[in-house]
């Protein structure tokens, strides 16, 4: 005799319910679940984000440090390239920080300034080109799953830093567009984790470049008031 009772099967909503959870329990099983190394990068990344957003000298020294732990993790998790990228990373953070230093005179801090149109351009046209060149090789000499996608992050996030070393206020977008493919890269392949530690950056690069840009406002403010107070 054949059973009419209908199989239950969950909701929509319920299989929705499910996914958020395990997404909440990912991310809280990273944090938790972290070797100590990873804890401190993740601590001293966000420490430096937020002191880069605050203008404060002290981004560098935190910055070298981080930039430090992570290539420490890269090499030992033989992702030589990324590791060696660190390295590119730790000298421009000591170059920034001599030139904000170097380069701010009597002012309190190295003022905060903007690019020219050919300028970005010029920016973005050696990133894409990269980014081109670089996904290519990776294509053609080693298995990367999205060699595009992964040529397109660590291209864009050299600029990124090379402008906010340099003060200009475009990192900020830059580091924005950065964020964004990551955290699509990272949750398209189920690591959410990952993912979240990028959200949390993008937040922070909205959060910088907001900052970034009532100061430059609020500096061209101060010398135009400074230079009509000489003429007058």
């Amino acid at each position: 005799m054949r059973s009419h009772a209908r199989r239950w099967r969950p909701s929509s909503r319920d299989r929705s319910k499910a996914r958020v959870n395990t997404i909440l329990q990912t991310i809280w099983d990273g944090l938790t679940t972290a070797r100590p190394l990873d804890q401190v990068n993740l601590v001293l990344g966000i420490a430096g984000v937020v002191l880069m957003v605050r203008r404060s000298l002290w981004a560098f020294p935190v910055g070298l440090a981080a930039v430090a732990v992570q290539a420490k993790l890269f090499w030992a998790a033989t992702f030589y390239a990324d590791a060696r990228l660190q390295g590119f990373f730790f000298v421009l953070l000591a170059y920034g920080w001599w030139h904000w230093v170097r380069h701010k005179g009597a002012a309190p801090e190295l003022p905060v300034t903007k690019l020219g149109w050919p300028a970005r351009f010029g920016y973005f046209a050696a990133a894409t080109a990269l980014t081109l060149a670089w996904g290519a090789w990776q294509q053609a000499h080693n298995n990367a799953a999205m060699p595009y996608r992964d040529a397109f992050i660590a291209s864009f996030s050299m600029a990124a830093q090379i402008l906010q070393v340099r003060k200009n206020v475009e990192n900020w977008p830059v580091w924005v567009a950065v964020n964004v493919v990551a955290i699509a890269a990272y949750w398209s392949a189920d690591l959410a984790y990952t993912a979240f530690l990028y959200a949390i950056y993008l937040v922070l690069a909205f959060a910088g470049w907001r900052e970034w840009a009532r100061t430059m406002r609020a500096e061209k403010t101060a010398a135009t008031r400074t230079r009509e107070a000489v003429s007058a």
